[in-house]
């Protein structure tokens, strides 16, 4: 593989250290060669680290000329830009040359000229031309990512790298005293030393930090505090802390070049920035074991987990700043006990050689597309689901789905057809189409190759004609485009009226090439309606396939909820349902009981928050103070509503996705069936109590209660059974995309 690197050369901080760190890496197994537009440091500390290297110094135009012979006599395959004078190097070079272009954003590109009017509007511009003329984008942290997705980057050709520093055996030049003494600073047993290494200008937001500190030196005499880096808002920093703090407690170190020694003499390592993609600067310190305080921005929360191995605050907040630095300078032990959880996490999360992989698959990944884009062959998926409502449990599918797809062929493009687009584009990476833009998903559907219908139950008038109608005509709209159609891991019925059943039955025998279905009861209702001529098996729901998030990210939304570790819970999962109020007494009967009898405090979770929230606060009601509960709402990122039924002892619910995340945990369920797919999917699953709503009564449910916490059956068996059933859907749609 061989990639051409365009830089300006005038980069400092972690671009340099990105772009370094990456190229050595690459020019292990690859072939790299890293183009400067500016002599200087950067292409010379490049040369010393081994990095092949030339600098085109001269004017715009020759430079052109120059790389447009180059780049096909060197036989480069992709051509990758870092900031904005490469961007728009690399927009002009795709004109004439048919190479993939890609660049690597590595922070908020609306604010790389904050405090520069004049920059902004000229560079500032021309980045931003630029950037939507490039082919693939790099985003160096999730909310870089997201931030792209949500300015309609193409979430088919973004992606994911993270900042990796090297862990090598390399000590300090100085050791902590003799550095510290070199910056005129008289260490003692109980100075605590904050440093932070960054640009000095509006972006670190380097007043807040002073400001903290002042108030933090007031309470720890011993604390001092170095800002090692340059820039244009140094003289005035430094009248601040004139100003603000006794002297010789704050040193402006300037540029460093022994970062090394730097971090090694620090014991608290501080990022302030209002904005920020993944700062090296960060994992830089967790390698020589720094506590950190940063700001909530960017990609830091990603790297640290707020009071587990650091604190996190929200920008300018310079009264929770000073709080946890006053904490960690009074508490050693304390940071200690963050420095080496971070030092863990780093070590094995954000390596250098992480780094180095991670791009090596980008590239392979850029090469495939753009050799299928070539090929001039039907590529992607189109996905078609009750997707972007705010249920959780279809939210959950649609999540498990696309994570699915890609593990099978992860060059394939997605895209999804959801009521809200942008949000699914966000929160599942995928290109998106709304709803009813009749005229964008036909054409979409001329390009694309393979069209799934389901993840939920879609074949149903239960909710209306309409919905039927939809999505049968969308299946015919998707064969009569030349896709192959699936429908996948659905449920079938209940399809009324003699039309409906017969019409359903009709566009699926001759629309659709094959079928997988969730439960044994929609494979015999598909045959009721006629369907004889399509494949159909069984497998099993998508959101069995779906994990819980990091445990720390884990536990702080549950510590947020109030669900503390040793306690014992029961999670109740209503929905409005003609029948379903008149029963909410006995619900709450049930919820009492589950308190007094087994100590479990009843949790109300909305999982579908727009419609259940009222029920759940009426059963909050009903409930009132004397039996202590819980109201939770499903986030948008169903992992933690995996992760939150993972931590009950029990589960009732109305919600076919609250039964499913409790088995796919190995937690006992019981279900009120108020439509037939609640009763096939527990009569499939073998395991869990249920009752038809209208048999629903307080006694009836207290019962379910005692059988489910006896543990008679194996959950567990059961969910590692239907997971493996789950995982044959995708399977079985990527070899049905690749069939002849």
């Amino acid at each position: 593989m061989k990639v051409i690197h365009l830089i300006s050369g005038g980069d400092v901080g972690g671009a340099k250290t990105h772009v370094h760190t990456l190229l050595k890496g690459l020019c292990d197994t690859d072939q790299a060669l890293l183009v400067c537009f500016t002599e200087g440091p950067f292409a010379e500390e490049a040369k010393a680290l081994g990095i092949p290297t030339r600098v085109l110094a001269g004017k715009l135009p020759q430079t052109i000329r120059i790389l447009k012979k180059l780049i096909p006599q060197e036989g480069f395959e992709i051509i990758h830009c870092h900031g904005s004078k490469a961007n728009m190097v690399g927009a002009i070079l795709k004109r004439s040359l048919d190479l993939p272009t890609v660049t690597t954003v590595h922070s908020d590109y609306r604010l790389d000229y904050m405090g520069r009017p004049l920059a902004n509007l000229t560079y500032g511009t021309i980045n931003k031309l630029a950037l939507r003329r490039l082919d693939h984008w790099i985003g160096v942290s999730d909310v870089t990512v997201d931030m792209l997705l949500s300015r309609g980057f193409d979430p088919n050709r973004t992606y994911l790298i993270v900042n990796g520093v090297p862990f090598d055996d390399e000590a300090p030049a100085l050791d902590r005293e003799t550095y510290l003494k070199s910056l005129g600073i008289e260490p003692t047993p109980q100075t605590t030393v904050f440093g932070i290494a960054a640009r000095i200008n509006p972006v670190k937001d380097m007043e807040t930090l002073i400001r903290a500190f002042a108030k933090t030196v007031a309470v720890c005499p011993e604390a001092r505090l170095i800002i090692a880096g340059d820039g244009e808002q140094r003289a005035q920093m430094e009248a601040l802390a004139r100003e603000l703090c006794p002297a010789g407690s704050v040193t402006f170190a300037g540029w460093i070049q022994d970062t090394h020694s730097f971090y090694n003499a620090l014991d608290v390592n501080m990022l302030t920035s209002v904005s920020e993609g993944f700062p090296y600067a960060l994992p830089e310190g967790a390698r020589w074991h720094c506590a950190t305080i940063a700001s909530r921005v960017g990609g830091i929360p990603a790297l640290i987990d707020h009071d587990y191995n650091g604190y996190l605050f929200t920008p300018k907040d310079i009264e929770t700043l000073c709080g946890y630095m006053i904490r960690l300078a009074q508490d050693g032990a304390l940071r200690q006990t963050f420095a080496e959880r971070l030092y863990e996490k780093t070590k094995e999360q954000f390596s250098a050689q992480a780094t180095v992989t991670i791009q090596r698959e980008i590239y392979a990944a850029i090469l495939e597309k753009w050799r299928r884009e070539k090929s001039g062959r039907r590529d992607g998926i189109m996905i078609c689901g009750a997707y972007g409502k705010g249920n959780a449990g279809d939210d959950a599918i649609l999540s498990a789905m696309v994570t699915s797809l890609r593990r099978e062929d992860p060059y394939t493009p997605i895209y999804v057809i959801s009521r809200s687009p942008k949000q699914t584009r966000r929160d599942v990476k995928v290109g998106a189409l709304y709803t009813f833009a009749a005229l964008s998903i036909r054409r979409k559907l001329r390009k694309t190759a393979l069209y799934l219908s389901g993840g939920g139950s879609l074949i149903q008038n239960a909710t209306s004609n309409r919905s039927l109608w939809y999505y049968l005509s969308s299946i015919r709209s998707a064969k009569r485009r030349g896709n192959r159609v699936m429908m996948f891991s659905c449920g079938i019925g209940p399809v009324t009226g003699e039309l409906n059943r017969t019409l359903s039955g009709r566009i699926i025998n001759r629309y659709v090439d094959r079928i997988t279905l969730r439960d044994a009861g929609s494979l015999k209702e598909l045959a009721d309606l006629g369907v004889t001529d399509v494949p159909a098996k069984v497998t099993a729901d998508m959101a069995f396939l779906l994990d819980p998030p990091p445990k720390p990210l884990e536990d702080a939304y549950l510590k947020e909820l109030g669900i503390r570790e040793d306690g014992r819970y029961l999670l109740l999962a209503p929905r409005p349902w003609p029948e379903a109020r008149k029963h909410l007494e006995d619900f709450a009967a049930a919820a009492e009981y589950g308190y007094r009898t087994y100590a479990l405090t009843p949790v109300l979770m909305a999982m579908e928050p727009s419609r259940d929230a009222p029920v759940c606060q009426e059963l909050s009601g009903l409930l009132g103070e004397q039996i202590p509960h819980l109201l939770v709402n499903a986030t948008d990122d169903a992992r933690y509503s995996v992760g939150l039924f993972a931590r009950m002892q029990g589960v009732i619910g109305m919600r076919l996705h609250a039964l499913i995340f409790a088995a796919s945990r190995g937690v006992p369920f019981a279900g009120v069936a108020y439509d037939p797919k609640i009763s096939s999917f527990l009569d499939h699953w073998g395991q869990g109590e249920y009752c038809l709503l209208s048999e629903c009564s307080k006694q009836r449910l207290c019962r379910m209660l005692d059988d489910m916490l006896r543990g008679s059956d194996d959950f567990d068996a059961a969910a590692r059974r239907l997971k493996e059933l789950a995982r044959t859907n995708c399977k079985d749609a990527i070899e049905l995309m690749r069939e002849d």
